[in-house]
């Protein structure tokens, strides 16, 4: 499981793009509630995972936030596009 979260945060990471947490942990096949809990602290790294609504890390300070984390409007919002991205 642990496994999956880590490749879904490195290709967030590599290409600066948002994902929200529905999707990941849809694709992933778990809660998103259970994501959260999974992701551990709040990092830069993992602040990609976001919310539905408004597109934001949920609880993330702005300091522990990755500093490109806007550089597109671009959220995946399917897990559909994130796993067929990954080959998961």
């Amino acid at each position: 499981m642990q496994d999956k979260i880590n490749i879904i945060q490195d290709y967030l990471n590599e290409a600066r793009i948002r994902c929200t947490y529905n999707a990941a942990a849809k694709a992933i096949g778990i809660k998103p509630a259970e994501l959260k809990k999974l992701l551990g602290d709040r990092t830069p790294a993992s602040s990609w995972f976001v919310n539905t609504g408004a597109g934001e890390p949920v609880g993330y300070a702005d300091s522990e936030k990755h500093p490109e984390l806007y550089r597109t409007k671009r959220i995946i919002t399917s897990a559909e596009v994130l796993t067929r991205n990954l080959e998961l």
